[in-house]
């Protein structure tokens, strides 16, 4: 292992003027530190991490917690946070909540004893409002950023999010002006601030269209394919004579349209399917599903950007993103009732 001292002797100087020339300080020459630095290239120099860390109180660890990698909508979150992270000298510390709230609690905690600089939080929402994981973040001052919308118990922090209500407000809109009246809504977990968002964007979509807010017409459809499957079963089994469903996500929408074909209805010619996120499935799917296409890796983008920020001592302002309806096969006009008039 080479040490400053082997690379001192090399370049004879003194391990202070090797120490100050690799951490570029100023009244060392550019020339020495040119010098010293090819030196150290050539001898295979690797800094130790831990004590510079010692030194300046600083670790270059951010944490980044999320719910799974095996969600898509984090995928490219995760490699935009990584990418940047990489070209700022910092290492990421990732981890899976599974959105359990013991299990983030102890991963704060876990965080917060490894003395990162800074965390990025997808968080498991709840309706409590005091949160001693929280609270310690803040009394602490650990630079956080939340992705996601913010409820009561994170609402002191900065967060980056896309406009889910003003997203699913405009897919709902995309519908009633196909024609449906009969919307159905599969909605996700009722604790969950991105699914509350994006129902009440559907839901003041109906009103600013003077359409009835019939609760026969929402279901609960959790975040996941088989969660969507129940939801189209029981939706059928209601009878509630909708001509669209719009869900909570592009899984559940994907696990709904699964029950509608396999009962032979046709999409869109029997019923409408939207979805929100534009997942890679999505664009792939037997019928390729109209959805709200999230920016992602921007959004990755701006939750580094916003730590930067944070870590320099700064109070940046949160970021809104707007997401953009993509329309795809799975939507279409309703179907014409028996009788009528074309």
């Amino acid at each position: 292992m080479v040490r400053l001292k082997d690379i001192a002797h090399e370049a004879g100087v003194s391990v202070m003027t090797v120490s100050k020339a690799l951490r570029d300080a100023p009244d060392i020459a550019a020339k020495t530190k040119l010098r010293i630095g090819d030196l150290a290239k050539r001898m295979g120099y690797t800094p130790n991490l831990g004590a510079r860390s010692l030194r300046n109180r600083k670790t270059r660890l951010l944490g980044l917690v999320i719910p799974a990698t095996t969600d898509p909508i984090f995928a490219r979150i995760v490699m935009a946070i990584e990418q940047r992270a990489l070209e700022h000298g910092y290492e990421l510390i990732l981890h899976h909540s599974w959105n359990q709230t013991e299990r983030e609690k102890t991963i704060l905690r876990n965080l917060i004893s490894r003395r990162v600089d800074g965390i990025f939080l997808s968080p498991v929402y709840r309706n409590d409002p005091n949160l001693p994981a929280y609270q310690e973040l803040q009394q602490r001052g650990i630079p956080t950023v939340i992705m996601g919308p913010l409820a009561e118990f994170c609402a002191d922090f900065v967060n980056v999010q896309s406009l889910g209500n003003e997203s699913a407000f405009g897919m709902t809109q995309h519908l009633i002006d196909l024609g449906h009246k009969r919307i159905a809504f599969f909605a996700g977990p009722r604790f969950s601030a991105r699914a509350i968002s994006r129902q009440e964007g559907y839901r003041r979509a109906l009103r600013e269209n003077g359409l009835d807010e019939d609760p026969g017409l929402v279901f609960n459809a959790g975040m996941t394919i088989a969660e969507g499957a129940t939801a189209a079963e029981h939706l059928l089994e209601e009878q509630v004579n909708a001509t669209a469903v719009q869900a909570v996500n592009d899984l559940v929408a994907i696990g709904a349209a699964n029950i509608f074909l396999e009962r032979g209805l046709k999409i869109p010619g029997d019923l409408s399917v939207a979805g929100f996120g534009n997942i890679l499935t999505s664009e792939h799917y037997r019928v390729p599903l109209t959805t709200v296409r999230q920016p992602k890796f921007r959004l990755g983008m701006a939750a580094f950007d916003t730590m930067l920020k944070l870590l320099a001592g700064e109070r940046p302002e949160s970021q809104r993103i707007v997401a953009e309806v993509l329309v795809r096969q799975s939507t279409g006009p309703p179907k014409p009732k028996k009788g009528a008039k074309k």
